[in-house]
């Protein structure tokens, strides 16, 4: 029976990309249906206070940077922002390292003070001659050579993906930066901030600001797909859910994430028992993310993202993450940049390219790692397209 439910554009999924595009195209007076299988909008952005008080990002640690100054007047106009410098540290070999690899690592594993010129010698000497990089290994083999590539690279790595770099693309390892200066930030963009109330409420006013949207939850896509009559889909779920794994189904990896909280009191506590080595008060650690590398470690990180938000309470949490293998019943977080599985998405991608009446966005769809400033900008360009395909209706 044909619905009698109608609307100019059913986007599905309601985090970055799907309520960015609603946003404009109800600007530019389209109605909009966006409706999300879970019980919250934001996606994996999606934020709030725990029971212990603490503002936390539920599906880990969203750090907002981005050299785009459009993209920051945009979502200035939901949110203001507190500015941040996201520094990590990696505990290796019982003890924490500065992170990514800079002048003070080295001077951390030689035991003594040193200049930037001695360590670049110290790197040309260790690095391998690899002119064209082509996996994971051997873009950090070519920058910091095997001592630095196995201490906080590898196993890292192999626990993250349950694959060796060798197999990963190069991008993966690619992306974090390595110096020989003190510059100790784990991000180099210009503008590096989160929303000052957290994402979940910049997104609650982007959807405030979209008059003629319509949000509907715990809804998956088959289900909106036949409740109402659309003339445009824009598509943010998984690209091989969208064609009912046609090609087979693309891998993905997912985490399971172990909050514990502190009170006041257990933090005084270990303050005396760590001494010198404590974290500042009201904190449990002493950055905002360590890394635990090393195989007899079975998390990859804990992130105190404290830090970072600036809340000004005494209790905290902390959260240990814990990578897995993907299932139906977990959250796809992180594509797997394989050769095998690109060649699958590239079928997919394929039929995608040709739809007329369906756009692709955000990474599920585009079966990519993208940070949420790209996803931004993907939307907004994606949107502005199709008002200027369909017009307005203001």
């Amino acid at each position: 029976m044909p619905s009698e439910l109608n609307t100019d554009f059913l986007i599905i999924g309601a985090g970055f990309s799907g309520l960015v595009a609603a946003h404009q195209l109800s600007q530019a007076g389209w109605k909009c249906v966006v409706v999300d299988r879970r019980n919250h909008l934001g996606g994996n952005a999606y934020d709030g206070y725990d029971a212990a008080g603490v503002l936390l990002h539920h599906y880990g640690p969203h750090y907002f940077r981005t050299n785009s100054p459009r993209i920051v007047e945009y979502l200035s106009a939901f949110t203001e922002w507190r500015e941040v410098a996201y520094t990590i540290k990696s505990h290796v070999q019982g003890r924490l390292w500065s992170f990514p690899i800079n002048l003070n690592t080295y001077e951390e594993l030689i035991g003594r003070a040193a200049e930037s010129e001695e360590f670049q010698e110290w790197l040309e000497r260790n690095r391998l001659p690899i002119e064209s990089p082509q996996n994971s290994e051997e873009v950090i083999l070519s920058q910091v050579g095997h001592q630095l590539y196995e201490m906080f690279f590898e196993g890292y790595t192999m626990k993250q993906w349950q694959r060796h770099p060798r197999e990963l693309d190069r991008s993966v390892c690619g992306r974090i930066p390595i110096r020989t200066n003190r510059d100790d930030r784990y991000l180099t963009e210009n503008f590096q901030a989160l929303p000052k109330a957290g994402y979940t409420k910049m997104l609650e006013k982007m959807l405030d600001a979209s008059p003629s949207v319509q949000l509907f939850l715990n809804m998956d896509a088959a289900e909106a797909r036949a409740k109402w009559n659309y003339k445009y889909l824009i598509f943010s779920g998984a690209i091989d859910d969208f064609y009912q794994k046609k090609f087979g189904p693309l891998p993905y990896r997912s985490l399971r994430f172990e909050p514990e909280s502190f009170t006041a009191g257990q933090l005084a506590e270990r303050q005396k028992l760590l001494g010198e080595n404590a974290a500042p008060d009201g904190f449990w650690q002493t950055a905002m993310q360590i890394n635990y590398p090393e195989q007899n470690v079975p998390w990859t990180r804990i992130v105190e993202i404290k830090h970072a938000t600036g809340q000004q309470i005494d209790a905290t949490t902390i959260v240990r993450e814990y990578p897995k293998d993907w299932t139906p019943d977990d959250e796809p977080f992180y594509p797997v940049p394989t050769l095998e599985s690109q060649a699958i998405y590239r079928r997919y991608q394929e039929l995608a390219t040709a739809e007329q009446n369906v756009t692709f966005i955000g990474r599920l769809a585009t079966y990519r790692y993208y940070n949420m400033d790209q996803v931004t900008g993907m939307a907004l360009t994606a949107s502005q397209n199709l008002i200027q395909r369909f017009g307005t209706q203001l």
